[in-house]
């Protein structure tokens, strides 16, 4: 027995009122938490990206450059592992959010300089609730 509708196998064509074919699929729809994060940690890389180049420019900090691309891009990539691998990305979020959290946090705190710690400190804290909140409403 065939598990199609038809002698030979091959699915039915869905049709509308006037014979014409129609599109017939599932739509995927991804929660809107997880459409948020993604958003949320595609800005935060390309800024991470972004305050590292400045940071080089500005000081000639290569360490600036070095690891603001490395996070930036971490970043980008787990916003792009969201909707398929929901897991490994938000892993890949809150570890990176962590870190960039543990190294700006202290330093704003010392410093009160709201360029580049203070930024980054809300920015990271940001990203831990972004990924607690995509978490849960998993």
């Amino acid at each position: 027995m065939l598990a199609c509708g038809s002698p030979t196998g091959s699915p039915i064509p869905a049709t509308g009122a006037t014979g014409h074919r129609r599109a017939v699929g599932l739509r995927v729809r991804q929660p809107q938490s997880m459409e948020a994060a993604k958003i949320y940690f595609i800005v935060f890389g390309a800024l991470t990206i972004v305050g590292g180049i400045v940071g080089y420019l500005k000081a000639g900090s290569v360490a600036s450059i070095i690891a603001g691309s490395i996070t930036g891009v971490l970043l980008l990539v787990a916003a792009f592992l969201l909707p398929e691998h929901r897991t490994i990305g938000l892993a890949t979020a809150l570890i990176v959010s962590l870190l960039l959290a543990a190294q700006f946090v202290p330093k704003f705190l010392r410093t009160g300089r709201v360029m580049p710690a203070g930024m980054m400190s809300i920015l990271s804290a940001i990203g831990i609730i972004a990924v607690i909140v995509a978490w849960v409403k998993k």
